[in-house]
């Protein structure tokens, strides 16, 4: 395996280097691999083709700039690449509904599906990683309620023990953290999809 990473390391440099020849074999070499892990995800041979070509076409643009620094790690990288078009695909196409922010709509309401199919799971791994940078931008003591309500599941009696606040500041703390959550998706302009 170390001698398939040096292998790899070596032709990515001689493609830099100009030599063409060296991209096409680290294609032949993995494509079965990443083009297997696109299809697991979209289940369409089209859509599979596009996803895998766009991938090399950013491969070829990260490589000719000069950007790449993944030491040795070509096909993780790539799978990376690849893995993030899959996200797009899924965020651009019709098939996934969009949450309006109307007070109803609950944040966490997207991380409660049990019944995943591929595509859902790959779209939920990123949705939990958004929300986990959304509650990161949240003050303190707002993330710290939140935190414990929705990951612990502790009631806000429960908060209000453990924090040492009364039980009015626990709630109030929770409806301010929903409601600047609702205005960091607003002001990023993100989507979460279920």
């Amino acid at each position: 395996m170390q001698y398939e990473l040096i292998q790899d390391a070596t032709l990515v440099s001689n493609y830099i280097k100009g030599d063409e020849g060296a991209l096409e074999i680290l294609v032949n070499r993995h494509k079965q691999k990443i083009y297997s892990f696109i299809y697991s995800k979209v289940y369409d041979r089209d859509v599979a083709e596009d996803i895998f070509q766009d991938t090399f076409i950013k491969v070829i643009r990260t490589l000719k700039r000069g950007a790449y620094n993944e030491e040795g790690k070509f096909l993780p990288w790539v799978m990376r690449i690849s893995h993030n078009l899959v996200i797009d695909f899924f965020r651009k196409s019709n098939r996934m509904p969009k949450f309006d922010n109307t007070d109803e709509f609950n944040i966490f309401s997207v991380l409660s599906d049990t019944s995943l199919n591929a595509e859902n799971s790959i779209i939920k791994e990123q949705v939990e990683t958004d929300v986990r940078r959304l509650v990161e931008e949240l003050p303190e003591d707002q993330k710290e309620v939140l935190l414990m309500r929705i990951y612990e599941d502790l009631s806000f009696k429960e908060i209000s023990d453990k924090t040492g606040v009364s039980i009015n500041t626990a709630l109030g703390r929770m409806r301010y953290a929903l409601i600047n959550l609702r205005k960091i998706i607003d002001k990023h302009n993100i989507i979460l999809t279920n």
